[in-house]
């Protein structure tokens, strides 16, 4: 199926992962597993932060692939959780530097991460996905939060747990490659004897946000 979306399939894609200081590491490292693997050609998947190096909630500590100034001009960032996010979202400085926008960029964001997306604005009118912890937080912010595990509109999507990260990148996926490419992604990655049920569980989530087309409607279908 192709890609049905805005951007050029074969085109350079550069995907960041916004990544705070006490990043959970689910969030953060399923989906890049996942983003990566698309093997082509021009296709980069970063973990993308404030500091060259970043500590992780459980102590470990990676070192950013790009910058937030580099994500701010990526096709596609999502928005990972961590136990600071609230600090992250009343730092003002920090904040200023995200300028994120869904005119031109995919917008995702997971868990507490979803926060950070309704501080910034760009939540008004969308519901919104998150984890129970966060889900007050996100509510005081103005954004309505569903008691599901993804939800996307238009260039925004958002996930709530942090197993729901294979959603966010396989939605990722199918908006910049198409839903074969998200398909074998996910049946990449999951168990042995359970890798159709896996996949029909990921493209049934997905499908259904994707821009109505032939490809979205058929998979739709099929889930």
């Amino acid at each position: 199926m192709p890609a049905i979306n805005r951007f050029a399939q074969g085109a350079r894609m550069h995907i960041a992962i916004l990544t705070f200081e006490g990043f959970n590491e689910l969030d953060s490292f399923i989906a890049q597993g996942i983003l990566n693997r698309v093997r082509r050609p021009g296709w980069r998947v970063s973990i993308a932060g404030p500091t060259a190096r970043i500590r992780s909630m459980n102590g470990v500590v990676v070192e950013a692939q790009a910058t937030l100034e580099e994500a701010c001009e990526a096709d596609a960032v999502l928005v990972g959780s961590g136990m600071r996010t609230r600090e992250v979202v009343a730092d003002a400085g920090l904040m200023a530097r995200l300028r994120l926008d869904p005119a031109r960029q995919l917008l995702g964001a997971q868990c507490s991460g979803t926060l950070v997306l309704a501080r910034l604005g760009l939540l008004d009118g969308v519901p919104a996905c998150t984890d129970l912890i966060t889900k007050p937080w996100v509510e005081e912010a103005g954004v309505s939060v569903l008691a599901q595990p993804f939800f996307a509109r238009g260039n925004l999507a958002t996930a709530g747990g942090c197993l729901a990260s294979q959603y966010l990148a396989a939605w990722a996926i199918a908006r910049l490659e198409g839903l074969d490419a998200a398909q074998s992604a996910i049946h990449y990655v999951a168990p042995v004897g359970e890798k159709d049920d896996y996949v029909a569980r990921a493209l049934q989530q997905v499908a259904r946000y994707l821009p109505e087309g032939p490809a979205a409607t058929a998979a739709a279908a099929a889930g």
